[in-house]
């Protein structure tokens, strides 16, 4: 069986092959594994450009290149046509090699995918769709144009489409899914951590507006106000470090909020089994890793309404919603921290709910999405 995987996500050119965005990888390897052949239709970089890339370990049957765009000025406007007009020949003759084609949505390549899948009715697909599928979150047209051709059982025939969280009223064709990094072998046991010395937080993302990393570290600073004694460590970059880093001096919070940039896996691993708390008040998610990374290792996400959280939180029962009232966040943060009882609670449901899915569970689940 032959898939091909369309993705926005890039491949970077190196002297002896490609890379690609790291976590994207290892969930493509596992693909592979249940395929005779893999190809890709996918745009191609020069350079990683920041971004977080790691070897191809898996062979490549085929490589369609697709070309970026955007819609900024007229010249602009006049490359995006015959770049479209390119892609959209790339993936007529993507979709034909393949016996199973899979789409990554959203992106400007999903939409384009989404389109074209429709003249291949007979063939089996699957779409993985990694934003908010929250059919009433505030979302770009482009996005909610591919939920709505994906959700649609006239135009898109044979596929299973992989969201986040469970929603009412969806077609037949969407199916709940998630994402998972550790295996069963990976569960150790884990104490509750306890509420007392320096507590320790985490922020764990891409340093952008849209994570909200300034919220976090104002959270913090506002509990240290309160006499609560916490720090807080930021794994990741991003166009906000050097704002996050002026705010720090200006406000004095050298000694409690930390910048730890870009880390291995390893690493942050480590650094969830210490934390108390795991914080993503992100203005849009779909299914947050971290989140679940965090509960797999005892450690409390506090976490904004968005997305499929409010579900993977069971409502607070396993960790705490933000509100994104500031006063009121930061109340009910003292609150929790200042109660072993209620924190222990939190802690320990989340660890039995995250441990379900593990990369094995994962991996079946793939292996029955590509039986013929």
């Amino acid at each position: 069986m032959k898939l091909i995987v369309i993705s926005s996500s890039p491949f970077v050119a190196k002297d002896n092959g490609y890379e690609a965005y790291s976590p994207y990888i290892r969930e493509m390897e596992i693909w592979t594994r249940h395929a005779d052949a893999i190809g890709f239709c996918c745009p191609v970089w020069k350079s990683d450009k920041g971004t977080l890339v790691g070897p191809i370990a898996f062979p490549i049957s085929r490589l369609f290149e697709a070309k970026d765009f955007n819609i900024t000025t007229v010249g602009a406007l006049l490359k995006a046509i015959g770049n479209s007009v390119h892609n959209f020949r790339q993936l007529f003759a993507a979709m034909r090699w393949a016996d199973h084609i899979h789409l990554r949505c959203p992106g400007n390549l999903g939409l384009m995918g989404c389109i074209v899948q429709i003249f291949f009715p007979g063939k089996p697909k699957t779409a993985k769709y990694a934003g908010n599928w929250d059919p009433k979150a505030k979302q770009p047209w482009s996005y909610k144009l591919q939920r709505w051709i994906l959700s649609n059982t006239f135009l898109t025939k044979n596929m299973q489409v992989l969201v986040y969280g469970e929603w009412p009223e969806q077609s037949k064709n969407i199916k709940p899914f998630f994402t998972a990094t550790y295996h069963e072998y990976d569960k150790q046991p884990v104490e509750v951590r306890p509420l007392h010395g320096t507590l320790q937080a985490m922020f764990v993302g891409t340093l952008s507006p849209g994570k909200r990393p300034l919220y976090a570290v104002q959270l913090v600073a506002a509990l240290r106000e309160r006499g609560i004694d916490m720090q807080l460590s930021l794994y990741g970059h991003g166009v906000e470090k050097q704002m996050l880093e002026n705010y720090i001096n200006q406000n004095k919070l050298e000694n409690s909020i930390f910048l730890k940039g870009n880390q291995p896996q390893e690493t942050v691993r480590e650094a969830f089994k210490q934390s108390h708390l795991v914080m993503l008040p992100s203005q849009s998610e779909g299914w947050p890793k971290v989140v679940a990374e965090g509960m797999f290792w005892g450690c409390l996400p506090v976490a904004s309404r968005v997305s499929c959280l409010s579900n993977m939180l069971d409502q607070g029962d396993r960790g705490v919603l933000l509100d994104m009232d500031f006063e009121k966040d930061v109340s009910q943060l003292e609150s929790l921290v200042k109660n072993q009882a209620a924190y222990t609670d939190k802690v320990e449901k989340g660890i039995i709910w995250s441990r379900q899915y593990t990369m094995d569970v994962f991996e079946n689940e793939i292996k029955m999405l590509l039986q013929p």
